[in-house]
């Protein structure tokens, strides 16, 4: 049975790399998912109401810039979709490089194997700029969504904060997000679970 679904993120955010390291390694082990990446804004979350919308703000283009670039590498060269998005993720939490500075999204993009010259083309023309504010507005507007990652799994959205990564096993992977894509879609008398303590 196919699971379709979505899942929002932004690479500030470690909760949304373990999500999203776990799907991409269920997807690479062949797991019958279809899958939508859905691009998230926490700058534009945490703007004032009555402010700027950060997509409109010139001070905060560069805080877009890794976002938007992972944006153009979803939609015009989907052969580096999943290893683009984990590249970006390592690079800023592992290795602490500034994603919002062009250069170090260029050199990421590169080594992940990406056309890193026409992306950061695309990106000076203006690319994804529209595109990540309607698929932000969307996601707040029809589905609630607050923060990454968000599971959409029809009509019905969770946030879903995963403790773990991947470490090398596809299998715990793959039965980690059906089980998060299982609840969301067909749990729907359980509205809140949250543990007030953690193991670790």
């Amino acid at each position: 049975m196919t699971r379709s679904f979505s899942v929002n993120w932004d690479y500030r955010c470690p909760f949304a790399r373990n999500a999203h390291e776990h799907v991409v390694a269920g997807l690479k082990a062949g797991a019958d998912w279809d899958v939508e990446f859905v691009p998230f804004s926490l700058s534009q979350v945490h703007v004032d109401e009555g402010a700027t919308p950060v997509w409109e703000d010139p001070a905060k283009a560069r805080d877009l810039l890794a976002m938007r670039a992972g944006l153009v590498v979803r939609d015009t060269q989907p052969y580096r979709c999943l290893a683009v998005p984990l590249a970006l993720f390592s690079a800023r939490r592992d290795q602490g490089r500034d994603l919002r500075d062009p250069e170090v999204v260029r050199s990421i993009l590169a080594e992940a194997g990406a056309d890193a010259g026409s992306v950061m083309a695309a990106l000076d023309e203006g690319a994804a700029l529209d595109g990540f504010r309607k698929e932000h507005e969307a996601s707040a507007d029809e589905n609630g969504v607050w923060g990454v990652p968000t599971f959409v799994v029809g009509e019905r959205a969770a946030f879903a904060r995963l403790m773990t990564r991947p470490e090398g096993d596809a299998t715990a992977s793959v039965a980690l997000i059906e089980r998060v894509v299982d609840a969301v879609g067909g749990w729907s008398e359980l509205n809140e679970l949250k543990h007030t303590t953690l193991s670790r």
